[in-house]
């Protein structure tokens, strides 16, 4: 959620591959979802369709991303992995506000660990700076914001997702506030939960009126983080849903509306359309194999 009037393009990126083929926009979909994929042969095939039944967790594991259809709705579930995965913040580049994927895939360095994938990391105002709290490289960037507004970030309770080493966490700000003393490696604050404790926001309807493109994070009992994309406009409630009864996460965190975009380079899919503010970027370790 972008706080103040963003003005929006789209941009068709695919330099990630020599040849690309796109998946068929959504309808209200304000970015393009550009999927390359080449056979053994080198021959371009179209994205195949999502399917319902989730694979092994070790293809899980090796794809990072995969796509899913929950209540009819088109979804991209990605799992980071403690043991396989690190995760991080990034907000600025060396140049400044980084603002995209394409200027976070240049500031990174030649030695940098594989990005498994990238997705937006929360709510942000006009110039990028995230409306709360925001922690990249244990450095904390923007204080826990516990005031009261209007928008998803203010529908309460929200949270936040953060985490050091291979724990990883998402609370609501309240239990945070109270329970979090340490400063976390990484930490992103945004609205409004959609599960907590394993109940759905108290707030949400079931299937609302309220449709956009939107993005999630969660924690499951394995302490793995389950990010999502809607790859069509989705209700709070199914998202919340989707969480709760497909994925078994217990807390799950709304991150952003409309301008919700990922970068998958397995996939060879990079989101171009609205600046981002703080992004979340999966990182592969070295020594997974993966």
């Amino acid at each position: 959620m972008v706080i103040g009037p963003v003005g929006r393009r789209t941009l068709l990126l695919a330099a990630l591959c020599a040849v690309s083929a796109c998946e068929q926009q959504p309808a209200g979909d304000p970015l393009v979802r550009t999927t390359i994929r080449a056979d053994a042969e080198g021959a371009v095939s179209s994205s195949e369709p999502a399917n319902d039944v989730p694979p092994p967790l070790n293809a899980q594991v090796e794809s990072s991303c995969r796509p899913i259809i929950f209540e009819n709705t088109p979804f991209t579930h990605c799992l980071a992995v403690p043991d396989r995965h690190r995760i991080t913040t990034a907000l600025n580049g060396p140049a400044g506000p980084l603002r995209g994927f394409e200027a976070l895939a240049a500031s990174r360095a030649p030695d940098a660990p594989p990005v498994a994938f990238a997705i937006n990391g929360g709510s942000f105002d006009d110039q990028g700076v995230p409306v709360g709290y925001f922690v990249e490289a244990s450095q904390r960037l923007q204080p826990l914001n516990t005031e009261t507004g209007e928008g998803d970030f203010f529908m309460t309770p929200n949270g936040v997702f953060f985490g050091s080493g291979e724990k990883w966490e998402v609370r609501t700000t309240t239990d945070f506030l109270a329970n979090v003393s340490q400063r976390p490696e990484f930490g992103t604050q945004s609205g409004p939960m959609l599960v907590i404790a394993g109940r759905l926001h108290p707030r949400m309807a079931a299937d609302g009126p309220d449709r956009l493109v939107r993005s999630a994070v969660g924690t499951d009992k394995d302490g793995r983080a389950h990010f999502v994309i809607s790859n069509a406009p989705v209700s709070f409630g199914k998202l919340a849903r989707l969480y709760r009864d497909k994925l078994a996460v217990s807390d799950a965190l709304h991150l952003d509306g409309p301008v919700s975009a990922l970068w998958s380079p397995a996939n060879g899919r990079l989101d171009a359309g609205a600046p981002l503010g703080p992004m979340i970027v999966v990182e592969r370790r070295q020594e997974s194999g993966e």
